[in-house]
């Protein structure tokens, strides 16, 4: 037998066992493990209302938002994940972020106006902690 063959051999009967080890070594996620998951969602706001005033998520999951103002110019603004994205009417704009911090979080509209209705515009970021 050649030392070609040989090492062939040796080789054939090596890398699955190595690939094998490299995966027990990654840690295997247990079986009721959750992967994150992408949320995607389209929050309209009018008269001061946001038109999803909850979101839901898991601590992990990526969250992607369009925001559409449909009467005058208004924001969505999370202060513990620093956004603060603006929408004027026909000018919508897209954003995503990963919910890396579980808890409830208020979001607003932070624009200033004449109207004090947009100081009422709010709804609630709720993430909730992964299990391991």
């Amino acid at each position: 037998m050649t030392l070609h063959v040989l090492a062939r051999r040796i080789l054939v009967l090596i890398v699955p066992l190595a690939v094998a080890a490299a995966v027990i070594a990654g840690g295997a996620r247990p079986a009721d493990a959750q992967e994150p998951a992408r949320h995607v969602l389209v929050i309209k706001v009018r008269k001061y209302q946001f038109s999803v005033p909850r979101i839901e998520v898991a601590q992990g999951d990526v969250v992607q938002v369009t925001l559409v103002a449909e009467d005058v110019p208004h924001s969505f603004t999370v202060d513990e994940y620093r956004i603060a994205k603006r929408a004027s009417p026909g000018k919508p704009v897209t954003f995503e972020f990963r919910a890396d911090r579980a808890g409830t979080f208020p979001f607003y509209c932070n624009l200033t106006s004449d109207d004090a209705g947009c100081k009422q515009t709010r709804g609630q970021l709720i993430v909730s902690a992964r299990r391991p």
